[in-house]
């Protein structure tokens, strides 16, 4: 287990991260009130938020980005085990010093989360979604980073800055959109059913029929929750797991090809390259 704290202009930047063998249990709680947006990496960690009497349980965190609001009477339980590892990045910041932050960033917390600000509770939960590929992408970048000293600071505060944009961004998106409460369940299943079956996925008109939508309303509402169309989602899926099977030497690049679901070493190889900007047999 690992825990870091940043702070970067009047943000408070915790980073946690767990690989562990047998299940274990991680807790923690902050020492002031914080408004916060927590972001899960590519673990897929049990998550219980306890205030009290109350509980609110997270079962699949992967890709979860979540607004909140919390003071020291809040705990925060991850479940971790060796199939569900912990990848979180939480940035916070204290309500006393909204005014204080830069590039107007305090009017857009008051503005997008104002059920935050003003909190009725211990806990507050805000806004939550998948996060958009960008967003995933900026997550995994900074669970591995590659630079060290000044420039891994530099290259941490960009990325912070250009995390927070996107989730601003697509939390003004989701306002707008019609999608209602069940059909928002619905795709979450189908994008739940594509990950478990990620080496090999069911057709359009199976998942449409497992979920209970039709194959229109699911193409068309899967890329405007998720930003992207079914199978490029499941494309970036295969290609995410691919790259950390690799990276942490748990399989070749022929290995990992077959485990995400290629049949063509060429096809992986090519679609690898024009994610990441890289063969996968340059990963070190």
């Amino acid at each position: 287990m690992t825990r870091d704290i940043i702070d970067i202009n009047d943000f408070i930047i915790l980073v946690e991260e767990a690989k562990v063998n047998e299940a274990t249990i991680d807790s923690c709680s902050f020492e002031e009130p914080l408004i916060a947006v927590a972001f899960y990496g590519s673990g897929n960690v049990d998550l219980k938020v306890k205030y009290g009497d109350k509980q609110k349980d997270f079962n699949y965190t992967k890709g979860l980005a979540l607004s909140f609001y919390a003071d020291d009477k809040v705990e925060f339980i991850h479940t971790v085990s060796s199939s569900k590892p912990l990848e979180c990045l939480v940035i916070a910041t204290s309500i006393k010093v909204l005014d204080k932050l830069p590039n107007q960033e305090g009017e857009l917390f008051g503005e997008m989360l104002a059920q935050l600000v003003n909190p009725s509770d211990h806990y507050v939960e805000g806004p939550h979604f998948i996060m958009t590929p960008e967003m995933q992408a900026i997550v995994d970048s900074l669970f591995n980073i590659q630079y060290e000293g000044k420039t891994k600071m530099m290259f941490f505060r960009s990325q912070i800055t250009a995390l927070l944009s996107h989730f601003f961004g697509q939390l003004a998106s989701l306002k707008t959109e019609k999608i209602n409460v069940q059909e928002r369940g619905q795709l979450n299943e189908a994008k739940d059913i594509l990950l478990k079956n990620i080496d090999n996925p069911p057709s359009l008109n199976e998942l449409s029929r497992q979920i209970g939508l039709n194959t229109f309303k699911l193409k068309k509402d899967f890329k405007a929750y998720f930003g992207v169309p079914v199978f490029k989602y499941l494309q970036n899926e295969r290609l995410t797991l691919a790259h950390k099977l690799i990276r942490n030497r748990d399989a070749s690049v022929q290995e990992a090809a077959w485990h995400v679901g290629y049949d063509s070493l060429s096809s992986f190889s090519n679609a690898f390259e024009k994610k990441f900007g890289y063969r996968p047999s340059q990963i070190k």
